[in-house]
């Protein structure tokens, strides 16, 4: 055996979690991507999904890109800077940013790409990079690849945020990269105090909205929108994977900094550029999201009825103001088990465990679709419940 494969043959987690019939990833879907989907031929409860406002299956967007993959074929077959642009990418670009607020835009393959390409680009040797502990993956990707000095602050920790200021030279860029809502925990980002502290310190704020775009905000815009504040933040993120059903993301900002990202960011630079069925769908999506703001408002109607059904169950949901729901398990192993036992139930949700987080802050994400039933979340809170009780979770 090669000393690679004889390395990782000493990783067993994945075996150990199948071995204890437990396992709960990359369960086959053979359905769309809706408040039900078939798995193994059985109807099954989505709530593991995050297409916030159900628009995966609506006729218009699978339209859009069926139209698109006629007219342009299926893929650009090369990057955006040489001759993956399409008329299509850049009709995308200028609606996004002056849905968001922005004077320009650029849209990447997807959203992971953007922070991972936009973070390390915008800031050099001799700036300052700050990010809150609980930002998503793709924000930590992008500060691996960064040459600036690094600071981490506590999660959605104001006081922490300002003693990592008060360490950063004053001369030189700060540049603050938050969630607008958190992927997990569903919290929502103290932005006012964000911009407030960034004022103080002549930083710079910059805001992954990819929980919160289509959910929070002037039909759909983000928690920038949301507190009134984008003109604020320089530099606002996206993804299409969620409420825009399809998959790519987008920076937005002045066209300053759009410019320099054109070229000078790597993961722009040196990928192909987005299909042109996944642009389209956006673009369908997009147009939607204007068109039809009651499908926001469905979603917070569920919302609330599940945040409420939850409390009165009694588990533990932290501080989530969103349509995440974080159920608290604080155990890797009941975890994995309620995950399957749901599963059996037909209500898909998914775990979050160890190391992702802490063993004791393991939890099953749930979360909201505006094309979610209070019926449908009735019988997922009624479920739950019941194998919380069997597990002693509740």
């Amino acid at each position: 055996m090669k000393l690679l494969q004889k390395k990782l043959s000493n990783y067993d987690a994945a075996q150990k979690v199948k071995e204890a019939g437990v396992y709960p990833y990359f369960r086959v879907i053979e359905s769309d991507q809706d408040t039900e989907v078939i798995i193994n031929g059985k109807k099954v409860l989505m709530f593991g999904s995050n297409s916030y406002l159900g628009l995966t299956s609506h006729p218009k967007v699978k339209e859009a890109a069926i139209a698109a993959t006629l007219k342009y074929g299926t893929g650009c077959a090369g990057s955006r800077f040489l001759n993956g642009t399409l008329d299509l990418h850049i009709e995308l670009e200028k609606k996004l940013a002056a849905f968001v607020g922005k004077e320009d835009a650029i849209i990447y393959s997807t959203g992971f790409q953007v922070n991972m390409g936009v973070v390390p680009a915008l800031t050099g040797r001799e700036d300052y990079l700050i990010y809150d502990e609980l930002d998503h993956a793709s924000i930590m990707a992008g500060k691996q690849l960064s040459f600036s000095k690094v600071f981490k602050f506590k999660h959605n920790d104001m006081e922490s945020l300002e003693k990592v200021l008060q360490k950063c030279e004053p001369d030189k860029v700060k540049l603050i990269v938050v969630d607008g809502v958190f992927s997990m925990e569903g919290d929502i980002i103290k932005l006012p105090k964000v911009v407030e502290l960034a004022k103080k310190y002549d930083a710079n704020v910059y805001v992954d909205e990819a929980h919160s775009f289509g959910v929070l905000g002037n039909h759909g815009r983000g928690v920038c929108n949301h507190f009134g504040l984008t003109g604020d933040v320089d530099v606002i993120m996206g993804t299409f994977s969620k409420s825009l059903a399809s998959i790519g993301g987008f920076v937005a900002a002045d066209e300053l900094v759009i410019d320099f990202l054109r070229h000078n960011s790597r993961s722009y630079i040196f990928s192909a550029s987005a299909t042109p069925s996944a642009t389209a769908a956006a673009l369908a999506a997009l147009e939607i999201m204007q068109q039809e703001p009651e499908r926001i408002q469905r979603l917070w109607d569920v919302t609330y009825f599940a945040l409420d059904g939850f409390r009165s169950l009694g588990f533990e949901i932290g501080h989530t103001e969103t349509p995440i729901i974080p159920l608290y398990i604080r155990d890797n192993e009941k975890t994995f088990m309620i995950t399957k036992m749901l599963f059996d139930e037909g209500i898909f949700v998914n775990p979050v465990v160890s190391p992702a987080v802490p063993s004791s802050d393991t939890l099953i994400r749930f979360s909201l679709m505006a094309t979610h039933t209070r019926e449908q979340v009735a019988v997922a809170l009624d479920k739950i419940g019941k194998c919380a009780k069997i597990l002693g979770i509740l």
